[in-house]
C-alpha cells in the first residue's frame, strides 16, 4: 500500500478540523435550503429529516417541467442528457464539477498533457474531467471514447502524460500501442465511471502508472476519491454524504453498508439529499495523507438492479423496453461478467425464436451498449424477479 509522504494538498478545506468543516458546511446548507424556500437547520444532523430525492422522482419532475424540474438552477452552460432520461444542467465556472481536487490527488497539473477519453456527447462526463483539469492547468487531449488506432496516434505524437477515462479503456489503448510499436508516456490514470479491480490497478503499475479512482456521477459531480494513501475514498468537500438503509432517509451507524445519499453544496445546482442508488460504508478513522474530511469504502454494488456496465448504466426499465418492443420475448435477463480486464454484458432472451440476430439491433438501441444475446428455452429463467445479474467480483 503506497502511503502519500510528501503531500500537497488542493487548498485548506481539506485538512479542516471537523468542527470547522461541519460549520462551513451547515453554512451553506442553510443558503441551499433558502434557494428552496425550506427553512434553515440548526445542526448537521437535521439533515436526515428532509426527504429523499431519487432518480425516479426526478425524472417524473423533469418530465412534468423540463428541463430541470422546476429545481432552482443557474448559470447553466450546458445542458446533458442521461438514461432515463434524465437532464443535468453544467456550469464553466472553477472546477464547477469539483473533479480538480480528485486530479490533484491523482498528482495531474501544470506539465500533462491529459488524453480525456470520457465521452463528450450528450452525457456530462467528457466535459466533468475538463474542467476539472482546467482548475489544475493541464492541457487536455478532448479524444472521447472509441478510435483507439487515432487515440494511441495522438498520445504518442502530443506526448500525452495522463489518462482520465473509465478503469479498461486505457489497458485497450496500451495493448493497441504495443502492437503499433508505440511507446507512450502516460504515467498518470484518473479513472471512474466503472469497479477499478485490483488485478487491473496491478497491470498499470507494473507498466509505470499510477492509477486512482473517484465517485462520481452526472448529477452530481465528484462525491468522493483515492488519494495516493489508497484507503478508502475521501469525500469531496462540496458535498455532503449520507449513508442511508436503503429504500429510507435513514443514516444508518457507522460501518454498516447502506445507500449514498448526497447533498451537494453548488448554488447553481443545489440537490438536497439526492439518492444514488449506490451502496457504501462509512471508513473510520483519517486517511494517512492527512486529508481530514469523513471516507467511505468506495462502491459495494447497487441497492436497486440498476448496473453500471462498461461505464453505462443500465435500468430495468430498459430491460422491459426490450421486452415490450418484441411480444414474443416472454421474459429477459442481462448478466454482467468480466472477462480478463474487460466488462461484459450478456442479454438471456426467453423466446421460442431460435435467431438471437434479430434481437442485437434492439439490444444496442435501447440498452446502449452492444452485447452477446442468447436465446433460452421460455421457463428456463430463475423465478427470482431479477432482470440485471451483476456476476462480477469486487474484492
Amino acid at each position: 500500500m503506497m502511503k502519500d509522504r510528501t503531500v500537497t494538498h488542493y487548498d485548506a478545506l481539506e485538512t479542516r478540523s471537523t468542527d470547522e468543516r461541519a460549520a462551513d458546511q451547515l453554512a451553506a446548507l442553510n443558503r441551499q435550503l433558502a434557494l428552496h424556500g425550506l427553512d434553515p437547520l440548526s445542526d448537521l444532523s437535521e439533515l436526515a429529516r428532509l426527504p429523499v430525492l431519487r432518480k425516479s422522482e426526478l425524472s417524473a419532475r423533469q418530465k412534468a417541467n423540463p428541463p430541470f424540474g422546476g429545481l432552482p438552477v443557474s448559470n447553466v452552460a450546458h445542458v446533458f442528457q442521461s438514461p432515463g432520461p434524465i437532464y443535468e444542467p453544467g456550469g464553466i465556472g472553477h472546477d464547477w464539477w469539483r473533479m480538480g481536487r480528485f486530479l490533484h490527488a491523482a498528482g495531474i497539473g501544470a506539465d500533462d498533457i491529459v488524453q480525456n477519453c470520457f465521452g463528450y456527447h450528450l452525457t456530462p462526463a467528457g466535459m466533468i474531467f475538463e474542467n476539472g483539469c482546467r482548475a489544475v492547468g493541464a492541457t487536455v487531449v478532448p479524444a472521447g471514447t472509441g478510435q483507439t488506432d487515432l487515440q494511441v496516434r495522438a498520445a504518442a505524437d502530443i506526448g500525452s502524460t495522463a489518462y482520465a477515462g473509465t478503469p479498461d479503456y486505457l489497458k485497450v489503448i496500451l495493448d493497441r500501442a504495443e502492437e503499433m510499436g508505440e511507446r507512450l508516456r502516460i504515467t498518470k490514470a484518473a479513472v471512474g465511471g466503472g469497479a477499478l479491480f485490483p488485478s487491473l490497478r496491478q497491470h498499470y503499475a507494473d507498466r509505470g502508472i499510477t492509477c486512482l479512482q473517484c465517485y462520481a456521477t452526472a448529477d452530481l459531480g465528484n462525491i468522493a476519491y483515492e488519494s495516493p494513501a489508497m484507503e478508502g475514498m475521501i469525500v469531496d468537500e462540496g458535498v455532503i454524504v449520507e449513508i442511508v438503509r436503503p429504500g429510507t432517509g435513514d443514516p444508518v451507524p457507522e460501518g454498516e453498508v447502506g445507500e449514498v445519499v448526497v447533498t451537494t453544496l453548488n448554488p447553481d445546482y443545489p440537490l438536497i439529499r439526492f439518492a444514488t442508488g449506490d451502496l457504501s460504508a462509512v471508513l473510520p478513522g483519517q486517511s494517512p495523507c492527512g486529508r481530514t474530511n469523513m471516507r467511505i469504502k468506495g462502491w459495494m454494488g447497487r441497492a436497486d438492479q440498476t448496473t453500471k456496465i462498461k461505464g453505462m448504466f443500465v435500468r430495468p426499465e430498459q430491460v422491459a423496453d426490450l421486452c415490450a418492443r418484441h411480444p414474443e420475448i416472454r421474459r429477459a435477463r442481462i448478466i454482467a461478467t468480466r472477462e480478463g480486464e474487460m466488462d461484459q454484458m450478456t442479454v438471456q432472451i426467453e423466446t421460442e425464436s431460435g435467431d438471437p440476430a434479430r434481437y442485437e439491433s434492439s439490444v444496442t438501441a435501447i440498452l446502449k451498449l452492444r452485447g452477446r444475446v442468447e436465446i433460452v428455452p421460455p421457463g428456463s429463467l430463475p423465478n427470482d424477479g431479477k432482470v440485471i445479474d451483476d456476476q462480477r467480483r469486487y474484492e
